[in-house]
C-alpha cells in the first residue's frame, strides 16, 4: 500500500490521508528517513496507522513526536512488541501516547533525584505477571538505552500502562480494580481459612474472573448469565456461598454494586476450586 506524505514528523512518522481523505498519523521504522512532502512512500504490514476515529490520540501523539526525544518511543514501540510476541497481548493505540509521557516523566523525575515508590507494586507483581514480566524487561531497555537504572517500583508503574491499554484505553483505574481483586482475595483466604497458592493454575483463573468482575463493578455493567445452578451450588458448598455473601456486602458497601446470581454462581465455584487445591496440598 501507497500513502502520500502530507508532513514529516520525525525519521519514524508522517502525516498523510486515507481514502475518506481524513488525517492519519503512519508509524514505522525508518518510515519517513530522508522522504519530501507529496512523495508516496510503501507502507508495510509493520506498520502502525492511527485513523481519524482515534483524533485525540493522534493530537497527543503528534505532539509527543514533535516534543519527545524518538528513543522514548522507540522504547514503548519495544515494550509493545515484547507483549506481542511473547503474551499475545492486544493493546489499545492510547498505549504510545500514556507510555511514552510516561517513561520520559519518570527519567525526567530520575534526573531531579526523584524516584516514587509504587504501593502497589506486591500486588501487581502477583495479579498482573505477565504485563509485570514484560514491564521488568522494559527496565533494562530504558537502561539499554538511557544508562538509567530504575528500581523496580517502576516496573509497576509500566505494568500499571500496559494494563489500561489492555482495557481499550476507556478507563484509568487500574489501581482500584487491583485493590479490589486484592482486597477479595485476602477475603477468600480469611473466611475459608486457606493460605491460596498463587503458583497454581487455579489462582490464574480466579484473578482473571476477578478483574472482570471488577471492571463490571466499576463500570456498573450487569452480566445477565444464566442462573439456573445457582441454587444447586449454594446447596452443596455452603462455605463457599458464605464467603460469597461477605463479598456480596463489600462491593455493596463500597461500590453500591449488587451481584447477580449468575456472578454469586461464578464466585462459588471459584473459591471452592481454591478451598480444595488448598486442602490437597497440606
Amino acid at each position: 500500500m501507497k500513502l502520500r506524505v502530507i508532513k514529516i514528523l520525525n525519521n519514524n512518522a508522517f502525516i498523510s490521508k486515507d481514502e475518506n481523505n481524513k488525517e492519519i498519523i503512519v508509524m514505522e521504522k525508518g518510515i519517513a528517513f530522508q522522504k519530501k512532502s507529496n512523495e508516496e512512500v510503501e507502507v508495510g504490514k509493520k506498520a502502525r496507522i492511527f485513523s481519524s476515529d482515534e483524533s485525540q490520540i493522534n493530537e497527543k501523539l503528534k505532539n509527543i513526536i514533535l516534543n519527545i526525544p524518538e528513543n522514548y518511543l522507540d522504547i514503548t514501540e519495544r515494550i509493545i512488541e515484547m507483549l506481542r510476541n511473547k503474551y499475545n497481548k492486544k493493546l489499545h493505540n492510547i498505549i504510545y501516547v500514556s507510555l511514552t509521557e510516561h517513561i520520559h516523566g519518570a527519567v525526567e523525575r530520575y534526573k531531579n533525584g526523584i524516584e516514587i515508590e509504587n504501593p502497589l507494586l506486591n500486588e501487581i507483581k502477583h495479579l498482573y505477571r505477565e504485563e509485570y514480566d514484560v514491564a521488568l524487561d522494559g527496565l533494562k531497555i530504558i537502561e539499554e538505552k538511557l544508562g538509567i537504572k530504575f528500581k523496580k517500583d517502576e516496573a509497576g508503574y509500566i505494568a500499571t500502562h500496559i494494563i489500561n491499554a489492555q482495557l481499550d484505553g476507556t478507563i484509568n483505574n487500574t489501581t482500584e480494580i487491583t485493590r479490589i481483586v486484592q482486597k477479595i482475595l485476602n477475603i477468600i483466604e480469611f473466611n475459608m481459612l486457606i493460605d491460596i497458592n498463587k503458583d497454581s493454575i487455579s489462582y490464574d483463573r480466579v484473578v482473571t474472573h476477578l478483574k472482570f468482575l471488577s471492571l463490571r463493578v466499576l463500570n456498573n455493567t450487569v452480566n445477565d448469565e444464566d442462573e439456573e445452578l445457582f441454587e444447586i451450588f449454594i446447596k452443596k458448598y455452603p462455605q463457599a456461598y458464605e464467603c460469597v455473601t461477605i463479598i456480596c456486602k463489600y462491593f455493596e458497601k463500597e461500590y453500591n454494586y449488587f451481584l447477580t446470581n449468575a456472578e454469586q454462581l461464578y464466585l462459588i465455584i471459584y473459591i471452592q476450586r481454591l478451598y480444595k487445591e488448598a486442602k490437597n496440598n497440606k
